[in-house]
Formats: structure tokens, C-alpha cells, sequence
């Protein structure tokens, strides 16, 4: 017999971290509905009617985040400059929808984490 990868504290139906960011899937009852924007959180589920906002409490250290992806970005970009010297426009159609996609997915990934933490706390 297989264990329950979801873990044994984890309610059933209740969805991962992972899936969460990605789909935007609610804490409570798992409705695609965590986020109103790329990465603006709704205020609340339309489903079950959780308050998402008062789960978030301000966005912190979504600075953080965003200046940590930057870096690794930075870096990132300034190897493969030196490594394979891509022109300019080369450089742009590539980097450009690298940074906006990474800093999406880390802010939704960070906003979902937040949300479900505060939500577990709240839950014992």
C-alpha cells in the first residue's frame, strides 16, 4: 500500500503549493480563483467566499522577490552574454519574455505560498 503523497496533516481535496500558484486554485475549497490578475490575488473566492485579502496582509517581501529573480536574471543574462555574444535584438526577444514570465510565476508562486500559510495558521 502506497502512503498518501499529499502528506498526513493535509485535508483531502485540499490542493498543493504548486498547483495553487500555477492555477491560482483557492486554499479552502480548490477553485480557480486565488488570482484576479497574473499576479493580483481576488479579494475574495467566488466559490466558497474566503476572504483572500485579509489571508495576505499586504504583500511582504514581495520586493524581496522580485529583486531576487532580478539577479539571477542579471547574472543569468551576463553568462550567456559573454558565453555566446547574441546580438542585441537577439538578446532582447529572448530576455524579455524570460523576466516577465519569471517574475510572474516567483510573485504568484510567493502570493499562493503566503495565502496558504496564513490560511494553515488560521485553520489550528
Amino acid at each position: 500500500m502506497s502512503a498518501d503523497p499529499a502528506g498526513p496533516n493535509q485535508p483531502k481535496g485540499q490542493p498543493g503549493l504548486v498547483p495553487a500558484a500555477l492555477s491560482g486554485l483557492c486554499p479552502r475549497c480548490g477553485a480557480k480563483t486565488l488570482f484576479a490578475a497574473p499576479a493580483a490575488l481576488a479579494d475574495e473566492c467566488g466559490t466558497c467566499g474566503l476572504d483572500f485579502l485579509a489571508l495576505e496582509r499586504g504583500g511582504r517581501f514581495v520586493g524581496v522577490v522580485t529583486m531576487l529573480a532580478a539577479l539571477v536574471l542579471i547574472l543569468a543574462a551576463l553568462a550567456v552574454d559573454e558565453w555566446l555574444r547574441p546580438p542585441l535584438w537577439a538578446s532582447f526577444a529572448f530576455w524579455l519574455p524570460v523576466t516577465i514570465a519569471t517574475v510572474i510565476g516567483g510573485l504568484r508562486f510567493y502570493k499562493a505560498m503566503w495565502v496558504y500559510h496564513q490560511y494553515e495558521e488560521r485553520q489550528t
